[in-house]
């Protein structure tokens, strides 16, 4: 049982790779398992079969990630996959995302619960578009840690030159963006297993640590909000059992801060102040709730309160407003956004109407201008709009906080989710 508690208490680490579609993601994770050994042996066994049957020189480890069949046909990989895998220091959550331009609403929606990406660079093409697309997608999701990975070190004679090289061109293209915190280099090739989790020898010029050893040391600290509280309520819990005649609770998942019995709260959007009376879980009362637990709150007043409600302290309220300017990745293949488009907007766990009062720009993410002659938002497109909702929002701004700065966008005629917001 202690194993077991040991294991639940692990740190956590959520990671997305990125890179074109040769540049041998596939293989970096198939060999980030294979080596920590994370692998079943009958899984080796079909890979190897695979590879022989494919005329494969090598154990082809991309299989081992490419799931579906018609991406182990075509060796691509199409859509997002999210792998489980752990060390004795760390649990790791990957999202693989594909690397072709017209999945960029995949990698949208893989790398935005991320704490750190991988970005794969191949050491023969150096920093190309896809390399840059996806170094701006990291900084507008605000992934605090990038590792740039450059793969195929093998293929250029393990040389420092070509890697130097590559790492000045990635800096200056870095330098224009707003705000990736801390990026690492490694030089390392997948498909020998170099600098993956064990060192290289091939590459003695190189005195950093391998990627196994950054991936479970470095410092995930406070990616939650845990200043400002914010408790926006899903679910009003009435038993009318016997038991529980009176009870009524608020169920929720807590979104920043932390809550205690005994704090004062405000609920929006009536301004009613009251206190926390108590906090229940399915384990019975607790503490103290913070982001990301699921508990039902009840509160000392007997106050009018729905769904969409957020409940928050006096002192530090978030935002209410109608108006809200926001960044956004089209996700729509079928619908075009062209400006006074109505749209439903989802939030925490409120839906309103909402009017797209302006389309501000458009970004070329290739090259980080901003397009304002042609304002029209096709598939994967991303840029920056202003929005009137039909009843006011409880945000922070997205650099604050994920959970309350994000949000999606859905067409009110087919249900579709077109897009995700990020409010500035």
């Amino acid at each position: 049982m202690s194993e077991e508690r040991g294991y639940l208490d692990m740190d956590l680490l959520r990671f997305t790779t990125a890179g074109s579609v040769d540049d041998g993601k596939s293989t970096l994770i198939g060999r980030l398992l294979y080596d920590s050994k994370n692998i079943f042996e009958d899984q080796l066994e079909a890979v190897e079969t695979s590879s022989k049957a494919r005329g494969d020189e090598h154990v082809n480890l991309a299989l081992l990630t490419d799931g579906l069949r018609a991406e182990r046909e075509q060796g691509i990989t199409i859509d997002v996959a999210y792998r489980y895998f752990a060390t004795p220091k760390r649990k790791f959550i990957i999202a693989d995302t594909p690397g072709h331009i017209q999945y960029t609403r995949n990698m949208v929606t893989g790398a935005s619960t991320a704490n750190l990406a991988i970005i794969l660079i191949d050491a023969r093409k150096g920093v190309i578009e896809q390399t840059c697309r996806h170094a701006f997608i990291a900084s507008l999701l605000r992934i605090q840690h990038v590792v740039i990975c450059v793969n195929k070190m093998d293929l250029v004679d393990w040389s420092q030159e070509r890697y130097d090289e590559i790492i000045a061109e990635f800096k200056q293209f870095a330098s224009r963006l707003d705000n990736v915190v801390e990026v690492t280099f490694i030089p390392i090739s997948a498909l020998e297993g170099d600098n993956v989790v064990d060192k290289s020898k091939n590459m003695d010029w190189y005195q950093g640590p391998t990627l196994m050893y950054h991936l479970e040391n470095v410092y995930v600290g406070p990616d939650a909000n845990h200043i400002d509280a914010r408790f926006p309520v899903q679910w009003v819990i009435r038993p009318m059992s016997n038991e529980w005649h009176d009870f009524r609770g608020y169920a929720g998942r807590v979104a920043g801060g932390v809550f205690k019995p005994g704090d004062d709260v405000v609920v929006l959007p009536s301004g009613f102040t009251t206190k926390v009376k108590a906090i229940h879980t399915l384990e019975g009362e607790i503490e103290e709730a913070f982001n990301p637990l699921s508990v039902t709150m009840t509160l000392e007043d007997e106050i009018d309160i729905s769904r969409g409600d957020m409940i928050a302290k006096p002192n530090n309220q978030p935002k209410v407003e109608q108006d809200v300017e926001a960044m956004i990745c089209w996700f729509s293949e079928k619908k075009k956004l062209k400006g006074r488009e109505k749209l439903i907007l989802r939030h925490t766990t409120k839906e309103v109407k909402a009017i797209v009062k302006d389309v501000r720009y458009k970004v070329n993410i290739n090259t980080l201008h901003k397009i304002e002659d042609d304002l029209e938002f096709g598939l994967n497109d991303i840029g920056r709009i202003s929005l009137r909702t039909s009843s006011p929002l409880f945000f922070d701004s997205y650099s604050r906080n994920r959970q309350t700065g994000s949000f999606v966008l859905i067409d009110e005629f087919t249900n579709e989710t077109v897009a995700a917001g990020m409010i500035i």
